[in-house]
């Protein structure tokens, strides 16, 4: 890990910063995706006509998720949605309780596959908002602790300026 000499330097663990870097771009692609969903909030029948495209070619268990959940749920979760992305976004990027809100973004993703059917289709596995985010998703709600910022009030009483994000 030589090329990571900087960050010992710093007295940052490698996987500590790894893994705030992977918080923050998760982070980022939340609330990019919460704010594309804005006028939801305002026009829910946005999404209930994004439910109506998705549910003639739906697979079986799609379908049933649609028509029991999504739909009659659509006006809430037209309001719920962009809320919850951009909040996880935020959370997030400023690392307050990561694992609790990759965890719960997992479930927000999950029910997104879920009703469109794309798990039984082969294009999910190259579907940037599938495996990449759910994968990322579970590394942070296992191991994302990136509750400490990077500097301390420990260091920062100490004068060092720079401090470590592990226990202690």
């Amino acid at each position: 890990m030589q090329g990571l000499s900087w960050a010992r330097k710093l007295g940052q663990p490698t996987e500590r910063i790894a893994l705030r870097g992977l918080a923050t771009c998760t982070g980022v692609f939340f609330l990019a995706m919460g704010m594309n969903k804005l006028a939801w909030i305002t026009e829910p029948a946005l999404l209930a006509d994004r439910f109506a495209v998705w549910l003639p070619t739906a697979v079986p268990y799609a379908r049933w998720y649609l028509e029991l959940v999504a739909i009659p749920g659509a006006s809430l979760f037209a309001r719920l949605v962009p809320i919850a992305e951009i909040s996880t976004g935020a959370a997030l990027v400023m690392g307050i309780r990561v694992r609790l809100v990759a965890f719960a973004a997992m479930f927000m993703v999950l029910n997104f596959h879920l009703a469109t059917g794309s798990f039984s289709s082969w294009s999910f596995l190259r579907d940037g908002t599938g495996l990449p985010v759910l994968g990322s998703l579970l590394a942070l709600t296992l191991a994302g602790d990136t509750r400490r910022a990077p500097v301390s009030s420990r260091t920062a009483a100490t004068g060092s300026g720079v401090g470590t994000c592990g226990p202690g």
